[in-house]
């Protein structure tokens, strides 16, 4: 390959992982293959629901980026690579369409009710990109794929079982966290161009703590105690001290993390209704 091609090749390549959303995509990601080793898929089935996920994620990040590139554009996003020019339209639809493709091959994979739930959480993802991200709705396909992520691995299990009550509901609670922090470095941006989802109705300090209390709340569903409290408040301070930029969403992942590793050594997840 020639330099000129390897240069066009490595910013493609760079491109695209910029446009795909990144950091959520592997934290979602690296949460369902944790929850997948906790349920006991063993390998196979672990790398199958990586994958899925993985690929749903991917899916959700480029189309999110090819829907909003004029508006990107318009609000002068120079982190936005489609905005930005560095990617091409067509490449991006490209990868678009594979990781649909990807996302529904490996999710049938995994069994029929599984498939069935990981597919209506990316579209949950896919309506919020589309419409719902400016509506007063914009916490509910978060809550719902949230919410869904642990029913795609414990569905895959013999006998399909259902994730215990408690999990699904620190799921969405955990969506809702998720949605209201991610949104936090782009609150201005988003309102003049337009937007106008429930966290930039709210503003940064309302949304920062919204998210505080939905992590906490969540964290104490999957493994009640003070213990709990005492590990997820460090984060909870640093959102509220700190209502902008990447910091908040970083200490609601942190927070999940530990929520989520307490529970997997509690074995809580394939407890049923």
């Amino acid at each position: 390959m020639s330099s000129g091609a390897t240069v066009v090749s490595r910013g493609l390549v760079g491109g695209l992982v910029r446009a795909c959303h990144p950091v959520p995509a592997a934290a979602v990601t690296g949460l369902a293959g944790a929850m997948a080793v906790g349920a006991g898929r063993g390998l196979a089935g672990t790398l199958l629901t990586g994958g899925a996920v993985a690929a749903g994620q991917l899916s959700i990040g480029w189309s999110n980026d090819l829907i909003d590139r004029q508006r990107d554009g318009a609000a002068g996003r120079t982190d936005k690579p489609l905005a930005a020019s560095e990617l091409p339209v067509h490449q991006a639809v490209t990868a678009t369409g594979w990781a649909v493709a990807c996302c529904v091959l490996l999710s049938a994979a995994c069994g029929v009710a599984a498939a069935t739930v990981h597919l209506l959480a990316v579209a949950a993802g896919w309506a919020y990109n589309l419409r719902l991200k400016a509506t007063w709705w914009s916490w509910l396909p978060y809550a719902v794929a949230f919410a869904l992520l642990p029913a795609f691995v414990t569905l895959a299990l013999p006998g399909r079982p259902w994730p215990a009550a408690p999990v699904l509901g620190a799921g969405a609670l955990l969506g809702i966290a998720a949605h209201f922090t991610n949104v936090l470095p782009d609150l201005a941006a988003d309102r003049a161009a337009g937007i106008r989802g429930l966290p930039q109705r709210a503003g940064a300090r309302t949304s920062a703590l919204t998210a505080v209390l939905a992590a906490t709340a969540a964290a104490l569903l999957l493994a009640p105690g003070w213990p709990v409290l005492a590990i997820t408040t460090p984060p909870a301070l640093a959102t509220l001290l700190a209502p902008r930029g990447r910091l908040p969403f970083l200490s609601v992942i942190a927070a999940t993390a530990v929520a989520v590793a307490l529970l997997l050594l509690n074995g809580g997840l394939r407890g049923g209704f």
